[in-house]
């Protein structure tokens, strides 16, 4: 398929871009404000499909709004009445058409001028009046007050919060793509004659600001986003896209001495205590046993010899691994145990832990295996 996509290098517009590519689809015709505008009547003559994301939301002078929003598509549709090419027109608009403003007005212009095209052509149209829409590459401080809390939170940059109590209606950037490509194989949720994206997320301004702000301390307190809430799972990949180039990365406290290092990685509530443990050649680390704590051990660097041995109980039992066969011993309440390294290079082990260490209650109790 030939695929005309307006406003390509658009938030929105790049976000499909990419995930077309991603399905394989080649022929892609793209035009945005730099592009030559003899070209639109090259591309609507044999395009089989129309993305219309091009608009305007921040103009200069409020007649642009009409400008860009009505006149752009009037423009579009008439270069394809000229071509004789009915083919489906896809346009996104905004919950705002429905509202009094001049913005809302334009959209609603849009919307009208394309419903009155699909009758008289008889062409199949899309109009899909969007919510506030975030996810990675949109632009902060423009329009999207999540794109501007992300920026800035990550930044620590100062950001201003009128009223927490304001209600948001918002899709991500996923949701909206996949909606798109449904649309293009002809499958769409309608509402009142309008495309609706599937998932529509309803939150409070302050609770957006709340959760940031706590993704933000979360690489100082080891933790991580609810991700079984969709709202914080999304948000939170969106926060991470907005993170600074120089500052992906961040330390960790290595705990050192000289049999080697234990560095916890991640601790949370639900899903217990993330480390890495380093143990030098020879070094032998545990010799303790817990009540009710449980934990896994996965060598991935070295060998290993873990042992066990039931409280009360004289049989001590083994179990040799290695990184050369990736395997995972469980480490069950009721049995000290130990990890040996046999090897003679560092040993590296991935340890899990089902809660995360609480020095006032320890849960463990020391004696030699």
């Amino acid at each position: 398929m030939r695929l005309l996509i307006t406003g390509s290098n658009g938030f929105v517009g790049k976000n499909l871009v990419c995930e077309l590519r991603n399905k394989g689809y080649d022929d892609l015709y793209l035009y945005d404000l730099d592009t030559d505008p003899s070209l639109l009547d090259i591309y609507t003559k044999d395009c089989d499909f129309v993305f219309h994301l091009a608009g305007v939301n921040r103009p200069k002078e409020l007649g642009e709004f009409m400008e860009g929003n009505f006149g752009f598509t009037d423009t579009l549709l008439a270069s394809l009445k000229k071509n004789d090419n009915a083919c489906p027109v896809l346009i996104t608009s905004s919950i705002q058409a429905a509202l009094d403003n001049p913005y809302g007005k334009s959209k609603k212009a849009g919307e009208d001028l394309l419903f009155e095209y699909a009758k008289e052509t008889g062409s199949t149209v899309h109009v899909f009046r969007l919510p506030n829409v975030f996810g990675k590459w949109c632009r902060p401080n423009y329009n999207s007050a999540v794109a501007t809390f992300c920026y800035n939170i990550a930044r620590d940059l100062p950001i201003t919060v009128n009223d927490p109590e304001v209600v948001m209606n918002l899709v991500y950037i996923d949701d909206v793509i996949r909606a798109f490509l449904s649309a293009l194989k002809g499958d769409v949720i309608k509402e009142e004659g309008f495309c609706k994206v599937h998932t529509v997320h309803t939150v409070k301004l302050g609770m957006i600001v709340e959760l940031l702000e706590k993704f933000k301390e979360s690489r100082k307190a080891l933790s991580l986003p609810d991700m079984s809430n969709s709202f914080e799972k999304v948000l939170y990949s969106t926060y991470l896209s907005y993170l600074s180039e120089d500052g992906f990365s961040y330390p960790l406290k290595m705990n050192i001495d000289d049999r080697g290092s234990f560095t916890e990685i991640l601790r949370t509530e639900e899903r217990g205590q993330f480390s890495v443990n380093v143990s030098k050649p020879g070094i032998t680390k545990g010799n303790h046993w817990h009540h009710s704590k449980t934990e896994k051990f996965l060598v991935v660097s070295g060998r290993a010899l873990i042992q066990f041995r039931k409280i009360g109980t004289s049989e001590i039992i083994d179990y040799h691994v290695s990184s050369e066969k990736l395997e995972v011993v469980d480490i069950p309440p009721g049995y000290t145990h130990n990890i040996i390294n046999e090897g003679k290079e560092d040993l590296v082990t991935f340890m899990w832990a089902n809660e995360p260490f609480n020095p006032d209650n320890p849960d463990t109790m020391y004696e030699k295996v």
